[in-house]
């Protein structure tokens, strides 16, 4: 049996005894809209017990995507769960937060809230008997502020690949990064330099996928402040510079049974890979499309899709080739699982992941046939070569992804009707808006006409 995350289930009594002894003065009421921004509202400890009675309400017209203003009151329901104090102190004391999931005024869960969505599928999954866990492995950059102390694509780290100080610049700061992580619950497996200059990665433990989407949430919250606390910002822009890497955020995906045994793991198949987890892929395979409208939700997110980079750009899996879409890592009995490898850390991982467990579940339920591995470099394979082998292209574009995703009914009809139309006509804007913009390429290519 593997060994899972867990969290502490507080009662609100230990949770008030726990604010009045550690002198938390602040807390951060935390939730995130649909394009994965965290918000939060801070309350003192006086309004503590009303939060705990899920009496805390808020202007839900002022989120994008949320609802009209004659609609507008909404309630955070804090997980207690989540309760954690921050490793950083000022001088009036210390500052906590919850997760919240949010609900309208009749007490039913709003239908527009990532978390909730996330839920919804977690419980789908739950009835077919399958706890999912997820691994992201997120990268991000450190760049300067300038003077005014507003952020800017500077940095002076001329680091690569593992690289350490003083070549690698940002050592400090992500020393700095693994502390509070660990100071807030994280268990830190690796840290480093990644390929381009400027370019992190901190990987933590696996948990099941909501613990993982919150994580996901808290790390960016916690590296944002150290890397202000240092001079500098954190940036999960997927694609800073061309020809440099982009970032990714990995999500290594596996399914437990009810007993926490992975179910991704067969001792008597070659690849050590069982028929579920065959189906489960081939559920993300069939639904890709679509999910890259979620799991790359920028237009900057597709500059990261060039081939020489490690980013997939091709729908197909393989064990251990870093071209396809999907990776098989090397398996034993308690890390069997897949890694997606195109999601970028811009998405909304409460809906990456809501939608990639879908998709799976999906595969499973409907007994979808695997495509062969293709054990090739797919950069290197001409058109002509990806056809006959039947190799489809990830979108190529921000609307090419959107496309996909209104095209495809399971995807759709698990993000619900309400954030689906508030996502693709954003997206959809985004989209346009870019497109009427003149670039420094295009004056220099095209000046002279």
């Amino acid at each position: 049996m593997r060994e899972i995350n867990k969290r502490k289930d507080y009662s609100p009594a230990e949770i008030e005894k726990i604010v009045a002894e550690k002198n938390v003065r602040f807390i951060r009421m935390q939730f995130t809209d649909m394009f994965g921004k965290l918000k939060n509202i801070v309350i003192t400890p006086s309004q503590l017990q009303k939060a705990l009675r899920n009496q805390m309400m808020f202007d839900g017209s002022s989120i994008e995507g949320f609802v009209r203003i004659e609609e507008s009151d909404m309630f955070l329901h804090p997980d207690l769960a989540t309760f954690a104090i921050f490793p950083w102190q000022n001088d009036s004391g210390n500052s906590a937060r919850f997760i919240c999931d949010i609900y309208d005024v009749e007490g039913n869960p709003f239908l527009g809230d990532p978390r909730q969505i996330l839920r919804r599928v977690l419980a789908h999954g739950e009835s077919l008997g399958y706890v999912s866990q997820v691994g992201p492995e997120m990268e991000f950059f450190l760049f300067m502020l300038d003077s005014k102390g507003q952020p800017t694509n500077i940095s002076y780290d001329g680091g690569g690949y593992f690289d350490l100080g003083p070549v690698d610049l940002g050592e400090d700061a992500r020393h700095e990064m693994v502390i509070a992580l660990e100071d807030m619950g994280f268990e830190v497996e690796a840290a480093h330099h990644e390929v381009a200059p400027a370019q992190h990665e901190i990987d933590f433990k696996y948990a099941n996928a909501l613990i993982s989407a919150d994580q996901v949430m808290t790390f960016k919250y916690v590296l944002q402040v150290c890397a202000k606390r240092n001079g500098l910002i954190s940036s999960f822009i997927p694609k800073p510079f061309a020809g440099q890497a982009g970032s990714g955020m990995h999500l290594n995906i596996s399914l437990d049974d009810k007993e926490g045994r992975n179910i991704f793991y067969d001792e008597d198949d070659e690849i050590r890979l069982s028929a579920v987890a065959r189906k489960f892929m081939a559920g993300i395979l069939a639904h890709a499309p679509g999910l890259t409208a979620i799991l790359n939700p920028l237009v900057n997110s597709y500059k990261r899709f060039v081939p020489g980079f490690e980013a997939p750009c091709y729908i197909a899996w393989s064990v251990r080739n870093r071209s396809p879409l999907i990776r098989i890592p090397t398996v034993n009995r308690d890390n069997a699982r897949i890694e997606l490898r195109s999601p970028d850390p811009s998405a909304n991982p409460y809906l990456a992941l809501a939608l990639c467990l879908a998709a799976g579940f999906d595969g499973i339920e409907r007994d979808l046939p695997l495509p062969e591995p293709i054990n090739l470099n797919i950069y290197e394979l001409s058109d002509e070569e990806r056809e006959a082998m039947g190799i489809k292209r990830l979108p190529r574009n921000l609307y090419e992804a959107v496309e996909a995703l209104m095209a495809d009914h399971l995807l759709t009809e698990t993000l619900g009707s309400h954030l689906c139309t508030k996502y693709v006509e954003a997206k959809l804007h985004e989209w346009e808006e870019y497109s009427a913009q003149i670039t420094d390429w295009e004056m220099r290519h095209y000046l002279g006409y």
